[in-house]
């Protein structure tokens, strides 16, 4: 494989055009280019041309809530390596809009998009571990002593058939809670709108015994009262395990009346008083069984009519005839029938699903991906080392405002001693040059970044000196332009002109980042990162 300039054997020296780079060529040797196979990940939009980074706000409105917990720490998930549940802490705003790429439209995950009510996103912070934000109305939390006491109640709860609720934010009007990212989609996905094939029996009942487990274990803690229950709840992680949403054991409403599905499918004491109550969460199990036996959303009076009628076989997905034991769906039915009863002391509670259901799990040794007939989840690349400066926690929160903010501020500090002029070269074609570069740097601090290009170009067109901050600034101009392929050339430019320079590697992180090299993104970030412990030992980093 080429190697990097550096000598980094990272892959993402595919990417590299065909060009010349003329005036490093003499010191490395430019990586023959291949053909990329990879596609632009669409970002950052005009959003990023107007707005500035928000500041963390002086007075969280959550620190005068005097919630009788232990505060929370900011961003306490650094520690935690990625695939452990990390403790439940507060979280500005700021960071949760740089997580999500400013509450970008490309990063909702909401079975019904930007349709939903409460949307939901996943995001990553800076330490790379993906994250489910869900954002509530204005109007559903007013209260944020309330909202804050629910979550965490909430994000006490931990076990692994729970997609665990790992914090939440209260900036303000602003109510969102943040949870462990299940990346493989949801049971309505896998049970309705499946493309390959259809769940297998064997995978029905574990998800059926997963589901149980959850509101078993909730129960235990307290947690009695699940709201909502349905396909669309039930998340499936990076092995294909089934995990409950904890969203659900949130209220959703300022008076608790939290059923939003149709009302066929509600419990009817709630239609009665519109209450949720333990009870009326086995009751909502009980359809999630029906879907799970029928691999249709049927109204529970007409799959009880069925039962009732022995037509357990008309109830089955036909799409799974002659591949599950008729026993096995006749308990699977009976436990259905006994959540659907009408009088809710009737039904059975957690316990009594968990023992049901817990004897009928009979593929216990396969994997649930295999079952799913998905591929495993990669591994996400090891963590980066935390970086040591501002520009890095920018580059690894991929922060494009915080990256303007701080490449202003540092100007041309690094470009000293890359170029030596001689009398003779201060020529009328020099100071047009500088001219191009000065407007360019005007542009650039004015957020008029497609100006910034055309000048920067000019400037490094003419060729006589060679900058690598124009570069640096240049690359993250066509970032924000949603142009992540010359971005990436121009972060290498500028490594070749001033090969220790930290920041030329966290440009090439971010512009690899945005073209989903994420395992050449982190590499590309800790060799960042150890250049600068470099500097702090009195290396020529800087």
């Amino acid at each position: 494989m080429p190697r990097h300039p550096h000598g980094s054997s990272s892959s993402f020296t595919s990417l590299t055009p065909s060009y010349c780079f003329c005036f490093c060529c003499t010191k490395t040797k430019n990586p023959k280019p291949k053909k990329s196979k990879t596609k632009v990940m669409g970002c950052c939009e005009s959003s990023f041309l107007s707005e500035t980074h928000p500041e963390k706000e002086q007075n969280h409105q959550t620190n005068q809530l005097n919630i009788q917990t232990q505060p929370p720490s900011i961003i306490s998930t650094d520690s935690v390596p990625i695939g452990e549940v990390p403790s439940f802490s507060e979280f500005s705003f700021s960071d949760l809009k740089a997580a999500t790429n400013n509450f970008s439209s490309d990063f909702i995950v909401s079975e019904s998009g930007e349709k939903a009510p409460n949307l939901v996103y996943k995001g990553r912070l800076h330490n790379r571990r993906w994250i489910a934000v869900k954002k509530f109305t204005k109007l559903a939390w007013p209260d944020p002593k309330q909202f804050a006491e629910e979550a965490w109640g909430v994000g006490k709860l931990r076990h692994q058939r729970l997609a665990n609720l790992i914090g939440y934010c209260c900036d303000g009007d602003e109510r969102l809670l943040v949870a462990e990212y299940m990346p493989n989609d949801t049971l309505a996905k896998h049970l309705f709108h499946w493309e390959n094939q259809t769940i297998e029996w064997a995978m029905r009942l574990r998800v059926a015994c997963h589901i149980a487990e959850a509101l078993d274990y909730c129960s235990s803690e307290g947690r009695l009262l699940y709201h909502d229950l349905n396909p669309y709840r039930v998340l499936f992680d990076e092995d294909g395990d089934p995990r409950l949403s904890c969203f659900g054991l949130m209220k959703n409403s300022r008076d608790g009346k939290s059923y939003s599905t149709n009302l066929a499918y509600t419990p009817p004491e709630y239609l009665r008083n519109g209450r949720v109550t333990p009870e009326s969460v086995i009751y909502s199990f009980g359809t999630v069984l029906l879907d799970l036996l029928s691999g249709k959303h049927i109204p529970p009076s007409h799959a009880l009519d069925m039962i009732r009628g022995k037509n357990i076989i008309l109830l089955m997905d036909s799409h799974l005839e002659g591949k599950f034991s008729t026993e096995e769906a006749t308990l699977v039915v009976n436990l259905a029938s006994q959540c659907l009863q009408y009088e809710p002391r009737e039904r059975p509670n957690t316990n009594d699903l968990v023992a049901t259901l817990a004897q009928l799990q009979t593929k216990p040794d396969v994997a649930s991906y295999v079952m799913l007939g998905i591929s495993k989840h990669e591994e996400a690349p090891s963590t980066p080392q935390r970086p040591l400066s501002a520009m890095g926690e920018a580059c690894s929160r991929m922060d494009l405002t915080a990256i303007h903010q701080l490449l202003v501020t540092v100007h041309y500090r690094e470009d000293e001693g890359t170029n030596e002029l001689s009398f003779q070269e201060w020529t009328q074609q020099m100071r047009e040059m500088l001219d191009s570069r000065k407007r360019g740097d005007q542009a650039f601090r004015d957020k008029d970044f497609k100006a910034a290009i055309e000048c920067y170009s000019q400037f490094i067109n003419v060729g006589i000196m060679v900058s690598p901050t124009v570069f640096a600034r240049r690359s993250l101009c066509y970032l924000l332009c949603d142009q992540p392929d010359p971005a990436l050339r121009d972060a290498m430019q500028a490594q070749c002109v001033n090969p220790d320079w930290p920041t030329a590697f966290y440009m090439q992180s971010v512009a690899l980042s945005k073209l989903n090299m994420h395992k050449d993104a982190a590499d590309m970030l800790n060799e960042a990162t150890t250049l600068e412990k470099k500097k702090q030992r009195g290396g020529r980093a800087s």
